[in-house]
């Protein structure tokens, strides 16, 4: 990494590194106080977008840029905390989980070096992520969820709670590599297949339902039975992270049924029940 020099693990005014798993550190001035005094309960994953990681680096710590996350994972498997774990960074931006629109006060975010779907042009194929960088966040990940009792359900994609404008860590991103190291929740995706599905400009109960299901996930959106520009959105980011085959915002038969049994794989609590992130108010978080 060219900015090399930046970096710094170890001087008298620096924070300690929250994880042990930490290669390096460089210490962003970009953070806050998480408002309320929130416990951390969501990890996010994020792409950085860029094709240049010394680029990507100095933007997470231009105080005028206003973004940074509490980790970044290069190519090779290098871990830098940029941002103490007790602070809130500046990673989710507009977005909503479980009817919370300050996702920032109550995750921690990785940013994981890959150049998405920008470049060499827009709506580009996402490159694959070496296994180094893969192994690398699997490891600070497992140690994150671990030590802030992180449920699995809550390990999310920038792109799950900002579906209307990210679309990072993307479909290439392997999830259930990471479900099977014990970090998150996945469900094998139902085939494609024919069947009954709903698509822009239907309105129906059944569209409603399935708003509902995605409510209930945590999906930032309201029941109205209307198969809309937001629902659409809403659907792709789903695909993109539990049903890569294909990414269209159709609700087809392995779209549905894939979102059904996702929902039946949350943990319950010690009573039988399953968390839901649902406010009373039957708003879901989208916000006009």
């Amino acid at each position: 990494m060219s900015d090399r020099a930046m970096t710094h693990t170890s001087t008298h005014n620096s924070p300690t590194p929250d994880s042990p798993v930490t290669t390096d550190a460089l210490w962003s001035p970009n953070h806050g106080v998480r408002k309320n005094d929130r416990a951390v309960d969501i990890l996010m994953l994020h792409y950085t977008g860029m094709n240049d990681n010394a680029a990507a680096l100095r933007l997470l710590c231009d105080p005028q840029a206003e973004v940074s996350c509490h980790y970044f994972v290069d190519e090779a498997g290098n871990i830098i905390q940029m941002v103490p774990e007790s602070r809130r960074a500046w990673h989710a931006g507009d977005g909503s989980w479980g009817g919370d629109s300050d996702v920032n006060s109550r995750s921690i975010g990785i940013e994981i070096a890959n150049r998405g779907h920008n470049y060499p042009e827009r709506d580009a194929e996402p490159p694959p992520f070496p296994e180094a960088q893969i192994a690398a966040v699997i490891r600070l990940s497992a140690d994150i969820v671990k030590r802030r009792n992180i449920a699995p359900q809550h390990v999310l994609a920038h792109s799950d709670t900002a579906p209307q404008r990210k679309r990072d860590p993307g479909e290439k991103f392997p999830w259930r590599r990471l479900f099977e190291a014990g970090i998150g929740l996945w469900v094998p995706p139902e085939p494609l297949i024919d069947g009954r599905i709903f698509s822009l400009g239907d309105e129906s109960p059944p569209v409603a339902a399935l708003q509902a299901m995605l409510a209930t996930y945590g999906y930032g959106i309201t029941v109205t039975g209307r198969y809309d520009d937001i629902l659409q959105t809403i659907v792709a980011a789903f695909q993109r992270h539990f049903r890569p085959q294909r990414i269209d915002g159709v609700a087809d038969y392995s779209t549905i049924a894939t979102l059904r049994r996702l929902i039946a794989a949350i943990p319950h609590d010690d009573n039988g029940l399953v968390p839901m992130d649902i406010p009373s108010d039957g708003n879901h978080g989208y916000r006009s």
